[in-house]
């Protein structure tokens, strides 16, 4: 039996129901609040859970690979774990506020007899929701390590900027 602390750190594929986002829209100011943001991870973690334990059925072989999404002062970047697997077979869109990274695992071609497997194989879709507007033409993606990075720009407007204090 697994400690609360074990539950707790486990990291585990991610399944979401086709045509839902996996990550529900939310306002920036929401990214502050750490509240919020330990709600989120904790929703997340028991799906993940219940996932483990067939307490939610996978959409058809679907499945989520693990990344992490960060913010910096100029971007939000997007890091996916996807290794083994070549570029011809991710596709990377954004529409909206929404970056979808979609692909296909294939199975390897092997001799002999496969006795155990826990590799995952077939399709698999990751979805983030940024929470402002970003430039939709500035958004790059690369693969390095078996690691997509993708950064998607800000916009400017949304751009931390120095205001200048003057006496008055």
């Amino acid at each position: 039996m697994l400690s609360f602390a074990e539950v707790k750190t486990m990291t585990l594929p991610v399944h979401h129901r086709p045509g839902r986002s996996p990550e529900r829209p939310f306002p920036a100011a929401a990214w502050s609040d750490p509240l919020t943001v330990e709600f989120d991870e904790l929703f997340e973690r028991m799906n993940r859970l219940l996932e483990s334990t067939g307490g939610l059925p996978s959409p058809a072989g679907t499945w989520s690979p693990s990344a992490d999404v960060y913010e910096k002062d100029d971007a939000y970047v997007v890091e996916a774990e996807l290794p083994g697997i070549t570029r011809e077979d991710i596709n990377v869109e954004f529409s909206e506020r929404e970056l979808r990274v979609i692909g296909e695992y294939k199975e390897r071609e092997r001799e002999g007899v496969l006795r155990r497997s826990t590799r995952r194989t077939g399709h698999f879709e990751y979805r983030a929701v940024l929470p402002t507007d970003v430039k939709a033409d500035g958004i790059t993606a690369s693969l390095t390590d078996g690691v997509l990075t993708v950064t998607a720009p800000k916009a400017e407007a949304t751009k931390p900027q120095h205001i200048e204090i003057t006496e008055g």
